[in-house]
């Protein structure tokens, strides 16, 4: 093992004083440029690697980041990423980081609006965000920079917004690819079923968007011939009525064997499936949430693409902790692996150890 530096032995080397070499590594003011240059030279020569995560411990000081969610239901894959972010803060709780989850109201700007400035008002470190609408997210995210406070979009990549990361699928290739799995299954049908979630009109988030940008991209190249019907299960829409909405649908439609969702909801279909016995239609989805699982154990949903919601959350906080902390670049795009899950090989995809 190669002997430990001391700054008494670089000081030595570059022929200045320990005060000006633990300046210069601490990035300190009030060092001449010769004595910069001679210290810079002497830790080029002896191959100097400083120890940041003993420099970081050294400071003794919190941090404090924001992850602003969306209001979710319990089979939401958000608490997966909830569970990544408190695994980061507990692994790195020696460098007393706290994560501070507030949530908003999906489809109401006012509700986001109200939430990041209650974030502001505490002058976080580095903040973890969701985006809202672009707009009303755009007005958060311009204040961060004015403040200089790094932020990690999650979820929905929106490079305009110049974030210091990103992490979650490329949604646009993730859609292309459900297609091309769906019409495997699917080769030869003439109709397919898209079940889609709004509200207003809107569908919850930019991910869901583009995923179905990808998924028609590749029915146009392959499938242009095949017809894709809509079928709109309003968010604000009691549940109840979700089945009846199902049932005209499938009464008019005999011949649609294959649907496909872009969220995390399979199981709303896959449930009306298993209770009406339609056997001979299935649905692919989303998100390993504790409904789906069960769908697709069933039968019911044929497959499932993961997006690894707990390490999404994990590697947003690490992402903050190497950038802020240990003050390293990191990775300004981290895509997600796209993984399809199907009946028999679902038990085998656990969450990452950390």
């Amino acid at each position: 093992m190669a002997s430990r530096i001391r700054i008494k032995d670089i000081a030595e080397r570059a022929g200045v004083s320990v005060g000006t070499v633990d300046r210069v590594l601490h990035k300190r003011p009030n060092v001449s440029k010769p004595a910069l240059e001679k210290v810079e030279k002497a830790l080029r020569e002896m191959n100097y690697q400083p120890n940041v995560y003993a420099s970081a411990l050294a400071y003794n000081r919190s941090y404090t980041f924001f992850c602003l969610l969306p209001i979710h239901a319990s089979e939401a894959y958000w608490e997966e990423i909830e569970l990544g972010i408190k695994r980061c803060v507990e692994f790195r709780r020696d460098f007393h980081i706290d994560v501070k989850i507030i949530y908003y109201e999906r489809f109401k700007n006012t509700t986001f609006k109200i939430r990041y400035e209650e974030c502001l008002a505490e002058n976080p470190d580095g903040v973890i965000i969701v985006p809202s609408e672009l707009e009303a997210t755009r007005s958060f995210t311009d204040k961060l920079h004015e403040r200089n406070i790094p932020f990690i979009l999650l979820d929905s990549y929106i490079p305009d917004l110049n974030p210091l990361s990103f992490c979650g699928q490329d949604s646009l290739q993730s859609g292309y690819f459900a297609a091309k799995m769906l019409m495997l299954i699917a080769n030869g049908q003439k109709e397919i079923m898209i079940m889609k979630q709004t509200k207003d009109g809107k569908v919850a988030s930019k991910q869901q968007e583009n995923r179905e940008i990808g998924f028609r991209q590749y029915m146009n190249d392959h499938f242009p011939e095949v017809k894709i019907h809509e079928v709109d299960l309003p968010r604000e829409e009691e549940r109840k009525r979700y089945g009846n909405t199902l049932e005209r649908f499938f009464t008019a439609h005999p011949q649609v064997h294959h649907c496909i969702t872009f969220n995390s909801k399979a199981h709303i279909v896959g449930e009306f499936l298993l209770k009406t016995n339609r056997r001979n239609v299935q649905i692919m989805g989303y998100d390993v949430v504790e409904k789906n699982l069960a769908c697709i154990k069933q039968g019911s949903i044929s497959f499932l693409i993961a997006q690894h919601a707990f390490m999404q959350g994990y590697n947003c906080v690490e992402t903050l902790f190497r950038a802020i902390v240990l003050k390293k670049k990191v990775n300004p795009v981290n895509y997600m692996p796209i993984e399809l899950l199907s009946r028999e090989n679902i038990d085998f995809y656990l969450r990452e150890s950390i």
